[in-house]
């Protein structure tokens, strides 16, 4: 089928808009992008009219966990309920999230391998969800944070073999945990986890196999492990020093901030169910997360879009409150935006398919009703999203239904 969507305003994922802009898919792909008076209809297209509409690539969520679910205690939530339940569960939370317009996530932690069998299950079309490029377990310190959906490792050769354990069940990326974190009872962000050679060696392991390594580093001292371990995203940078910003920069390391799961948790009132110590972190760290993020946007460091969705009381399908706080932060609305399309394509290597709109590029879309650059809370609304599309069909959204 080929469908033409006329009279809308496109937001290219580059940093361009078009006022009134004609997007053509055929099949899976996009065949034409640009301004109505360029764009020929191809004849016998569906013609759609965009007026008053915004269309964006599908938006990229670049830290999620499925089989969390923004319980006020993940922990015990995790380790009180069966796998096969967690599974159930990480599909519904698949559902709610491609609804919101997230058409690709990266999911850094799983309790065990069933993450790759959601992600075939998408794939198949037998359960509705993003593009998952998923981790499986993190790799981690023994009594290491993360540990609930971890590996427990140590030493350089246990690292190894913990990083090909998870590349032979089908691994996409890599997650090590460099610092200590805030839901793991005992652990302390400020402190570094992992050695760097630790490190080094799951860098290793992981580029012989083509795939990339994100850390979880709150501290600045697990930062710079990480970083000069060879690592490619860095995950929180909530306490990030000069030194690891202008090692970011240099190395062109993503920051992947996740704003909301501090936020989500320091905002909790007491007697809300998160543990004392998580709230007590949370609360501690926040403002300045806010700080580093700021340093960030004004040093240029790559940043793309991560929610730590799942989080307590930071539910997917919510993803999009993290470009509400980015913007609130001083980020401009298309510079947010440019965080969960084509920088967050970069990142997972998936710019050739994805991230931007352009002839050539999968027909992965997200239409909304208004203009986010006015007001990028739009993208939080459910009942602002007209549509969303993969790979040509429209799956969610009035315009599916059409």
């Amino acid at each position: 089928m080929t469908i033409a969507i006329r009279q809308i305003r496109i937001l290219d994922g580059h940093g361009r808009k078009i006022e009134r802009g004609t997007v053509v898919i055929e099949g899976e792909r996009i065949v034409a992008a640009g301004p109505d008076q360029t764009i020929r209809l191809p004849r016998g297209a569906r013609r759609i009219d965009g007026r008053g509409l915004t269309i964006l690539p599908g938006l990229i969520d670049c830290h999620v966990h499925f089989c969390l679910g923004a319980e006020a205690d993940v922990v015990a939530a995790v380790e009180q309920e069966s796998s096969a339940v967690t599974l159930l569960k990480a599909a519904e939370l698949a559902r709610r999230t491609v609804q919101a317009g997230f058409t690709t996530v990266r999911d850094v932690g799983f309790r065990d391998h069933a993450v790759f069998a959601l992600k075939q299950a998408i794939e198949s079309g037998l359960t509705p969800g993003p593009r998952i490029l998923a981790a499986g377990l993190a790799i981690c310190m023994p009594g290491g944070h993360a540990r609930f959906i971890g590996r427990e490792a140590q030493g350089i050769e246990a690292v190894r073999a913990a990083v090909q354990d998870q590349l032979t069940a089908g691994a996409e990326v890599i997650k090590v945990i460099a610092s200590g974190g805030v839901l793991t009872p005992g652990t302390s962000p400020d402190e570094a986890q992992m050695t760097v050679e630790e490190l080094r060696a799951a860098v290793e392991v992981a580029a012989a196999h083509g795939r990339h390594v994100a850390a979880h580093a709150h501290g600045a001292s697990g930062m710079k492990n990480a970083l000069r371990a060879g690592v490619h995203s860095i995950e929180h940078a909530t306490l990030m020093d000069d030194e690891a910003a202008g090692l970011m920069t240099q190395r062109g390391v993503y920051m992947v901030p996740t704003l909301s799961a501090l936020a989500t948790t320091a905002a909790c009132p007491t007697g809300c169910g998160i543990p004392d110590s998580a709230r007590s972190k949370a609360k501690n760290m926040v403002r300045q997360h806010e700080k580093s993020f700021r340093a960030a946007v004004r040093r240029g460091v790559p940043i793309a879009l991560g929610t730590d969705a799942g989080t307590p009381f930071n539910y997917h399908g919510d993803n999009a409150q993290e470009l509400e706080r980015m913007v609130t932060l001083g980020m401009t609305p298309m510079d947010a935006i440019m965080t969960c399309t084509s920088a967050a394509a970069r990142l997972l290597r998936l710019s050739a398919e994805i991230g931007t709109i352009e002839a050539g590029k999968q027909a992965d879309l997200l239409v909304v009703d208004g203009n986010p650059l006015r007001n990028i809370g739009l993208l939080l609304k459910q009942e602002r999203i007209a549509g969303v599309m993969q790979r040509g069909r429209f799956v969610s959204g009035p315009l599916s239904q059409a």
